[in-house]
């Protein structure tokens, strides 16, 4: 009799177990291959310092957590991992930047229960060719989505802050 009763609450506790569990949708080191046609060159730095810890804090509206961010560059083409948090936890995406223009955003790692629908292409394909403007906004508005607007602002930040970093690199000057 008491196992019936503690059988909902079993499920229960594994139901919310299973939804906050990371969700890889691509591990990093298969995002850089594909960004780098097989070959990734080694991973270079960017110090956040100064000028660069301001702007980083105005795109993300807060200060970053790091000092330095890795990034890996070969010719006028850069790939960044970074992470924001969307509601509660970090949500890894990957960003191709090619030229000074976003190429690609991919979101690698999720790790809410909800507005895990910025994984999809319908989301991310805006992304594709957007540049940052002067004032560190993205050249073209990004649709939200209903009931991901954490999400949507922290994979948008995202976007904004390695446009302006690749802008701080050799690859990008």
């Amino acid at each position: 009799m008491r196992m019936t009763a503690l059988f909902p609450v079993l499920v229960a506790v594994l139901l919310v177990g299973a939804a906050r569990a990371d969700q890889v949708f691509q591990p990093p080191q298969s995002f850089l291959r594909q960004a780098f046609a097989g070959t990734v060159p080694d991973p270079a730095v960017v110090w956040l310092t100064g000028e660069r810890m301001d702007a980083a804090a105005r795109i993300l509206g807060h200060r970053p957590h790091m000092l330095r961010v890795r990034y890996w560059g070969r010719s006028h083409r850069t790939a960044w991992i970074l992470e924001e948090i969307g509601k509660e936890r970090p949500i890894t995406t990957g960003v191709v930047i090619d030229g000074g223009r976003i190429e690609r955003v991919a979101v690698l790692v999720y790790r809410e229960s909800i507005g895990w629908e910025v994984r999809y292409a319908f989301f991310t394909d805006q992304f594709e060719n957007v540049r940052l403007t002067d004032d560190l906004r993205l050249n073209k508005a990004v649709d939200g989505i209903s009931g991901a607007t954490l999400s949507v602002r922290a994979v948008t930040n995202v976007a904004r802050l390695a446009l302006y970093l690749d802008g701080q690199t050799p690859h990008g000057q």
